[in-house]
């Protein structure tokens, strides 16, 4: 009973607060996150444009019109460490929906972060990197199936030993309603889609 008398009351760490935002250029999307987080914010999600989403550059014909019009455009290393000036990502949760770009986005925020002076294992945050679902609802994938579904798993296999603290992966599937599955069809979609994932991530010689 004493014992209990004198433990110390601990509350929960809140929860992260984040508005998923991103629009035209790298600096005008850097404006808002830094603004919002001086507002109280306590981490960021990231949206990109379509073509960020699927792989063109925003000089690229097919990329014309759609640059910095649903999410953010991001090309390089240069565009990506504009989107986080003076960000410390090292104290940071970030959320990046991307699918399909998803390890050559990770890669640049990892680059960036690394030039920041944080190391790589403490950082934390998200990459949607749900292809699969990309294929039954969005359309916004780059490469065929298989080779697509290879590219998550090692997203998987890398974070889960070099940036332990990441989520690689985030099965969504509100999308799938939006294409007209029903609820049933929607979770049973769902949980096939993580079950093809967790498969190809067992059946890798690096998975131990």
């Amino acid at each position: 009973m004493g014992e209990q008398a004198t433990r110390t009351a601990q509350r929960d760490k809140p929860w992260i607060i984040r508005t998923y935002a991103g629009h035209s250029t790298a600096a005008d999307s850097n404006a808002l996150y830094r603004k919002n987080l001086a507002k109280g914010q306590t981490g960021l999600s990231v949206a990109f444009d379509l073509p960020t989403q699927t792989g063109y550059d925003p000089d690229h014909e097919l990329a014309r019109g759609e640059v910095g019009k649903v999410g953010v455009s991001i090309a390089h290393l240069g565009d990506m460490r504009t989107l986080f000036r003076d960000i410390p990502l090292a104290q940071m949760n970030t959320s990046m929906t991307i699918n399909a770009t998803a390890p050559w986005l990770l890669a640049l925020y990892l680059a960036v972060a690394e030039e920041q002076g944080a190391p790589i294992a403490a950082l934390q945050g998200t990459t949607q990197n749900d292809i699969i679902k990309e294929y039954l609802s969005r359309g916004t994938y780059v490469f065929p199936p298989a080779p697509s579904l290879r590219l998550t798993k090692d997203v998987i296999l890398f974070t889960t030993k070099h940036v332990p603290k990441w989520n690689p992966m985030n099965v969504c599937s509100y999308h799938l309603q939006e294409a007209g599955a029903t609820p049933v069809q929607e979770l049973s979609y769902a949980l096939a889609i993580a079950i093809a994932v967790l498969d190809t991530v067992r059946a890798d010689p690096d998975f131990d």
